[in-house]
């Protein structure tokens, strides 16, 4: 039912309700009436439609429904905060949990005597951290470079009912405007951003490991280093003054060290 108001400028306003509604663009006067009244008329028949209103991809797999549902999920909402000291604190406690709660004791209990080797267990753990923040980075950078592309593509490929019946779609000047628009100023920044972070992230684990690898390196050779030159004593393991004590006659002919 559409709704006539009327207006004059000396009657009072009276309103006239039309049982089928009629949509009319431009002022319409009725000369029946006593006095001369203009009519303005609004109809809902005139309602705007959007842009997806003719879009045959179904409502999850459309461009810009997947990055609404990308920025509100888990952990991908991080990269979307503005507030650069929220997004490194986030990622600070993620990594320093886990390597607390399992790097730490992973690395504490897979060392030989660890009370004299606290520097390696603990850049183990710091590693261990390391190494799951850089994972959900990477993860959130798929994500967010899959999403960005459907938005930038002048294409959309979808799914009706399954794998095996896959279709494209070719989106309109209006949808297409929207998206690009949405890709370049929204989702281009966040992919920025990730791509920073998985560079500092990658050169801190490089350098952890080489911190590792030359640790390793200098337990192994004062491990296997002697103190004669036959190479017969073990730094910290073995020595041939106190095997001398407790087996004499096993180094029988052999001189003594002075």
């Amino acid at each position: 039912m559409a709704t006539l108001s009327i207006l004059s400028p000396k009657p009072p306003l009276k309103t006239i309700f039309l049982h089928n509604p009629i949509s009319i663009n431009k002022q319409t006067t009725l000369p029946n009436l006593q006095h001369k009244h203009t009519i303005i008329l609004s109809s809902k028949s005139s309602s705007f439609r959007p842009p997806e209103a003719e879009c045959p991809v179904p409502f999850d797999q459309q461009p810009i429904n997947e990055y609404q549902s990308l920025s509100s999920s888990f952990p991908f909402s991080w990269a979307v905060t503005d507030d650069l000291v929220e997004y490194s604190i986030r990622l600070i406690a993620t990594g320093a949990s886990f390597a607390f709660f399992i790097g730490l004791p992973v690395a504490w209990f897979g060392v030989v005597n660890p009370e004299s080797q606290p520097l390696k267990c603990g850049i183990g753990a710091l590693s261990s951290g390391l190494f799951v923040v850089t994972l959900a980075v990477l993860r959130m950078y798929l994500g967010w470079a899959y999403v960005g592309n459907r938005l930038l593509s002048a294409t959309v490929e979808y799914e009706e009912t399954g794998w095996y019946d896959g279709q494209v779609w070719i989106k309109s000047a209006q949808v297409l405007a929207r998206d690009r628009l949405l890709g370049s100023y929204s989702v281009k920044p966040v992919l920025s951003r990730l791509k920073l972070t998985l560079v500092g992230l990658a050169t801190s684990l490089a350098v952890c490991i080489f911190l590792l690898v030359n640790i390793e390196g200098s337990q192994k050779v004062s491990y296997f280093s002697s103190q004669e030159p036959g190479g017969r004593s073990v730094v910290g393991v073995y020595k041939d003054d106190s095997a001398r004590l407790f087996e004499p006659d096993d180094f029988c002919g052999e001189p003594s060290p002075q």
